[in-house]
């Protein structure tokens, strides 16, 4: 067996291993990274990067297939095929473009990369199990960083045609029926992008409405949208149990009481995600927990001194970016420079059509911490560059308080607004108040002029709506 000594050992090479060890890296500090499977972990693998490809294709698809029928500025087109598993080959490409690219810049900060099963002895020790054998390494700091799966559930477990949003983005055939249980964001997506490739899509969601932790009047545009496709949504509904051919679902309706069939060919369980803290010894740990989660601080510091935890499988909310804000904070954190993840803005986007973004408090979120508020609203359809690209459809909202206008939030609904998200964390982030967003000379014309409409509609001094 062999030994090696380190600084940092860090096991997982998602967003927030490989991130945290190029920072360390950029450091000086000696880093051993260990990962199982593939660097880049879920989001560059079978996550973020590959749902996004698919998601465009789907678009580029489905907006082909209504050029045939000619366009209101004249443009039409002949017969539209999609060679599915070119777009396969295309997207699986990406990904090994972006996990190319971590591998390189883990090589030249010198970060020591070991591939095979992490086992955990103490807060110190760790073996690695890997194809040429066993080894032990001795550690100063323990950094976890293992991420997050999809959930299962009862009634549907995975195997067969029961899939999860990873077996969905490898899928060799699109399917002609497609049941999705669960409406959150990973649901919503992967409903669009199907529905626009030709499935017969069904979405089932256990709540009373579609993305249920964003407000009615976000989602509502995408609920509407969802229809036009020709989706079936069924809300207050619950996934029971699959036919012994796994052709059938039986779907319980909250309220009637009724049990309808749904048939499909493939059944997509999207209810969420769990974090990865067994398989590797942590019980070997003694680590205060929060709830399924590793509990931390603003240091990424857990209860045991010098192991520290990163990404999803410290908690909500388990995005790649927060994973990756966390991992260049302990990083520095460790070479003794002042940095801590306190209270940051943390952007959220959803990747529908329309799109749908949020940094900050909401409308009843901002009232239930007994804020007074302003509120200002602009939609799309008043906006020239959203008439220009034929989708109208959204709005830009902002919230502030009343005494002082600083803005507590910013959301948006419509096309392409992801885009205009990273403008509205930094509003957030450096406490800027409406009168800094209104005075402030957005280009024209753009879709993020309606970011400043709106906060010249908080401040009641409406230009164009």
């Amino acid at each position: 067996m062999e030994d090696i000594a380190t600084k940092i050992l860090i096991i997982g090479g998602g967003p927030a291993g490989y991130v945290a060890a190029i920072r360390a890296g950029q450091l000086g500090l000696p880093v051993i990274l260990v990962e199982k499977d593939q660097l880049g972990g879920t989001c560059l693998n079978i996550g973020c990067i590959p749902s996004k490809a698919l998601i465009h294709a789907a678009d580029a698809y489905y907006q082909a297939l209504g050029r045939q029928q000619g366009s209101v500025f004249g443009l039409q087109t002949g017969d539209v095929t999609l060679d599915w598993a070119k777009t396969l080959k295309w997207k699986n490409a990406i990904v090994r473009r972006l996990t190319g690219g971590v591998e390189g810049l883990l090589r030249k900060q010198r970060v020591t990369v070991l591939k095979g099963t992490a086992e955990i002895q103490d807060g110190k020790t760790v073996l690695v199990h890997g194809k040429a054998g066993t080894t032990r390494i001795r550690t100063q700091h323990l950094v976890l960083a293992t991420g997050s799966a999809p959930l299962q559930i009862p009634a549907l477990p995975f195997g067969g045609n029961v899939i999860s949003s990873t077996d969905a983005l490898a899928l060799t055939e699109i399917p002609k029926k497609l049941a999705v249980v669960g409406a959150g964001y990973i649901g919503v997506e992967l409903s669009t992008a199907f529905a626009k490739l030709g499935s017969q899509v069904t979405l089932i969601e256990a709540a009373d409405r579609i993305l249920p932790l964003w407000d009615l009047e976000l989602t509502a545009p995408v609920r509407k949208r969802l229809t036009a496709l020709g989706v079936t949504v069924m809300t207050r509904s619950e996934a029971r149990e699959l036919s012994e051919d796994g052709r059938i679902l039986q779907v319980h309706q909250h309220g009637s009481g009724a049990a309808v069939p749904v048939e499909a060919d493939r059944f997509l369980v999207a209810v969420g995600r769990r974090p990865n803290i067994g398989g590797f010894g942590l019980e070997r740990l003694d680590l205060a927990m929060n709830g399924a989660f590793i509990r931390i601080d603003k240091y990424c510091a857990t209860s045991m001194l010098n192991v520290w935890a990163i990404g999803d499988i410290t908690g909500e909310p388990m995005l790649a970016h927060r994973a990756m804000a966390q991992g260049t904070m302990l990083a520095e954190h460790l070479a003794g420079k002042k940095s801590a993840f306190e209270e940051p803005v943390i952007p959220s986007v959803c990747f529908t059509d329309p799109e749908v973004v949020c940094v900050g408090l909401m409308p009843d979120q901002a009232k239930r911490e007994d804020y007074e508020i302003v509120t200002g609203i602009f939609p799309f359809t008043a906006n020239g560059r959203a008439m220009t690209q034929q989708d109208e459809s959204g709005f830009v909202r902002i919230i502030a308080r009343a005494d002082n206008h600083l803005v507590l939030g910013i959301q948006a609904v419509g096309h392409d607004v992801s885009e205009l998200v990273n403008g509205f964390a930094l509003a957030v982030e450096m406490g800027a108040v409406l009168e800094d967003v209104a005075q402030t000379i957005h280009a024209h014309p753009t879709r993020g002029e309606a970011f400043q409409e709106a906060a010249f509609t908080a401040l009641g001094r409406n230009l164009h709506s």
